[in-house]
């Protein structure tokens, strides 16, 4: 199986209080022409994130109209975060629906709620409706696709659970039952293996395998989501910063990239998307602002050439379904 990639397209970020990261800001010319030259002829999908509920609307676009690079072989993979506090989810669906209305022609897929499983910094798990409003937001989305007749994915996603009782997964099977299961187009998976907890070297290859197959055999299977639902790698990253070099993400990139690709046709992966372009700010020395490809002026490091001749090597043909 060939894998259709992406990234997220921006450098920028905000906090779990809508505080945005430092650094210079996005730049949508320079954005562009570093798509263009990453993905070629290849298709390709732009990930961006739209928040739903946040107080006082802290929480900006990111990028700003991420709408805007889905064009020529670029599709927009578009994330609804779901920051609401209180529990009326009419708001919520009704948000859905039109980001669908507005964006359909340029959508690849909606994932309903980001990281819904856990609470701290990029996750909704803190919103104490969000179960129940991915279940509902799935179902809407997808009778909304339905309706207007377009090719859009409807999906979710999590980040790694190493519990055995998979009370997340299972809990979204019980509130959503087989029509839920039914809905789902695809499951993501963000994860960033050797970031904040480290991996020694002789040990990265078996613990990236672990991660990516127990999220199919042990999360998804709990859930009853079967081995026919794609698999979307969503989220993965290796920053640079101190002690950590730009050859070394190159190597990590491909590594993953490479176990990834091995595993697409046993796990039914279809997609990979690296985070991130740029970073957010690359002469700082955290490398919580250093995931990107490029550094903050857009000047590339080693793994924005190892990323572009992945895609060319793996991608999927451009007459093949997304």
């Amino acid at each position: 199986m060939t894998l259709r990639f992406g990234i997220y397209p921006g450098g920028l970020g905000s906090d779990q209080n809508g505080n945005i990261t430092p650094g210079p800001p996005e730049r949508a010319d320079r954005i562009t022409a570093a798509l263009d030259a990453l993905h070629g002829d290849n298709p390709f999908v732009v990930r961006g994130y739209l928040h739903y509920g946040e107080a006082g609307g802290a929480f900006p676009d990111a990028p700003p109209e991420p709408w805007q690079y889905g064009t020529g072989h670029r599709k927009l993979d578009l994330v609804a975060c779901f920051h609401e506090p209180g529990h009326d989810l009419t708001g919520w669906l009704a948000f859905l629906r039109k980001q669908i209305r507005d964006h359909g022609p340029v959508l690849a897929s909606l994932q309903v709620a980001e990281e819904a499983n856990h609470a701290g910094p990029g996750g909704d798990g803190g919103r104490p409706a969000v179960r129940q409003a991915i279940v509902e937001g799935v179902l809407a989305a997808r009778a909304e696709v339905d309706r207007l007749g377009l090719d859009v994915r409807i999906g979710c996603n999590a980040t790694p659970i190493f519990d055995p009782a998979q009370e997340f997964w299972t809990d979204l099977a019980r509130r959503g039952g087989r029509e839920f299961v039914e809905a789902l187009d695809y499951a993501g998976l963000d994860f960033f293996p050797d970031v904040f907890r480290p991996i020694p070297p002789d040990r990265l290859e078996a613990a990236i395998t672990a991660v990516v197959t127990g999220f199919r055999r042990e999360s998804l299977a709990a859930a009853g989501i079967p081995e026919t639902t794609p698999m979307h790698i969503c989220e993965n990253g290796w920053p640079t910063g101190p002690d950590r070099s730009g050859e070394r993400q190159a190597e990590m990139l491909e590594l993953v990239v490479s176990i990834v690709d091995g595993l697409s046709s046993e796990l039914n992966i279809t997609t990979y998307e690296h985070f991130s372009l740029r970073d957010a700010c690359s002469d700082r020395g955290d490398m919580n602002l250093e995931f990107g490809l490029l550094r903050s002026d857009y000047t590339p490091k080693p793994a924005f050439d190892r990323y572009r001749a992945l895609i060319a090597a793996l991608s999927t043909p451009a007459t093949s379904p997304a």
